[in-house]
């Protein structure tokens, strides 16, 4: 049965006996190891084809097209970031550890939530198309149309995530991957961004109609009253944290495009591109973690601080050494996978890595809060690190263009992930407290 409030269940006490301890530390190790080989094969999947999609699109459309490409883009960030703190989120916290009946339950209400956020932002953005000029409405309405498919196929992947079952958010993300083939192919012919738009929310609606034959479950709309009213302690909280992070993205975006031009988001997406599949697996990186803390919390509750510390470190260190990489590219290559948007991406390079691994720091403090129950404190946080991240990025814009607004949001992420290491320090002290004070 779900909690209510910021805390889950209390574990049961550690067992005493040295040898049945051991054990159960080895079995839980393993399964973790498992479960989070299935998380990175799955992001890696995602990762591949969020990084195709961006290339295709850059060399199909040139600098100013592709910015307007981004713009829907991060624009649906926003939106996922709704469905997830209304719908998914609450899920992964409260059912990756319960029995199958009541995950069931809880997945046909969940998506269906999913599905509802879909729809009725979905129509937002078809009735905002007269008021937007040209591709950018166009694109706009595009986005609309296939916002629901996009939104319940990622709440199938934090279903099977939940249910430690990774292996078929995994198999749902290839699929998607294999039918945006053929539709990337009909939008290079259509050369448009509208046509890109579709294609690529398209065959993620192909992706979302296969996790409903994964699962056997269906998407219950009626279910999403139920659902955000019996979580709404955590999926409220939730919510503006999310919105927080992808609508300060949005605001840094469209500040950008205000004071430099429209180009210019292009280019910070490139860069982005750039930083290939560790940019995605920071995006979405709750998808597993959180599920394996709650997890970890309830079974060796003593190993959260390290597990979350490990997370972040092997993030950081990761994105460090791809941003290495990067630099030693030569130009021939680069132009080869950005094409005219390449010597301009390039010069962020390294403010566009200290910010990734930065964020790569706090995610793993991030997913201690979150399998705490903390949404006080992650909400406290979370609005601190979007504040620095929208003030910094515009200001740096402000002050020195494209590159002055790079390095601003490197300066936000590290401000952010100290914040998050802050706040999971005193999320934890007060757990063991309230541990003792129950024993």
């Amino acid at each position: 049965m779900a909690t209510e409030g910021d805390k889950p269940p209390t574990p049961p006490p550690p067992t005493t006996a040295a040898a049945p301890a051991a054990r159960p530390a080895r079995t839980v190790t393993r399964a973790v190891a498992g479960r989070l080989s299935w998380g990175l094969a799955d992001q890696a999947a995602s990762s591949l084809s969020n990084f195709a999609v961006g290339v295709y699109v850059a060399r199909s459309l040139g600098l100013t097209a592709f910015g307007v490409f981004s713009l829907a883009w991060v624009t649906y960030g926003v939106v996922l970031s709704v469905s997830r703190g209304l719908a998914t989120d609450p899920l992964v916290v409260r059912f990756s550890a319960v029995s199958e009946a009541s995950w069931r339950q809880a997945v046909s209400r969940s998506t269906g939530t999913s599905l509802g956020v879909g729809a009725v932002i979905g129509a937002v953005c078809l009735a905002l198309w007269p008021l937007l000029n040209g591709s950018v409405g166009a694109a706009f309405a595009c986005l609309g149309v296939v916002l629901p498919g996009l939104l319940l196929q990622d709440a199938w992947r934090y279903s099977f995530f939940a249910a430690g079952v990774g292996r078929k958010a995994f198999v749902n993300d290839v699929v998607w991957g294999v039918a945006l083939v053929p539709a990337m192919v009909v939008a290079a012919r259509a050369g448009t961004v509208p046509a890109f738009v579709l294609a690529w929310g398209g065959s993620a609606a192909v992706a979302a109609a296969y996790g409903w034959a994964q699962s056997g479950i269906r998407p219950r709309l009626t279910g999403a009253r139920p659902w955000i009213r019996d979580h709404r302690d955590l999926g409220y909280r939730y919510l503006v944290e999310n919105t927080c992070v992808s609508g300060a993205g949005q605001l840094r975006a469209y500040g950008l495009g205000a004071i430099v031009g429209v180009g210019a988001v292009g280019v910070v997406r490139g860069a982005e591109l750039l930083q290939g599949p560790f940019l995605a697996v920071l995006m979405g990186l709750t998808l597993v973690t959180v599920a394996e803390a709650a997890r970890m919390l309830r079974q060796a509750p003593h190993r959260l601080g390290r597990f979350c510390l490990f997370l972040g470190g092997g993030q950081a260190m990761a994105a460090l050494l791809w941003g290495g990489v990067l630099l030693l590219m030569p130009d021939r290559a680069g132009e080869l996978v950005l094409g005219d948007v390449w010597p301009a991406a390039k010069e962020l390079i390294v403010p566009a890595t200290l910010s990734v691994a930065g964020a790569g720091v706090g995610t793993g403090a991030a997913a201690g809060l979150r399998a705490l129950g903390a949404a006080r404190l992650s909400l406290r946080c979370q609005i601190f690190a979007s504040v620095c991240y929208v003030g910094l990025g515009i200001g740096g814009a402000a002050l020195g263009g494209t590159v002055g607004s790079a390095w601003g949001a490197a300066a936000a992420s590290v401000c952010g992930s100290a914040a998050w290491w802050l706040h999971l320090r005193i999320a934890l002290r007060e757990h063991h407290r309230d541990l003792s004070s129950v024993k």
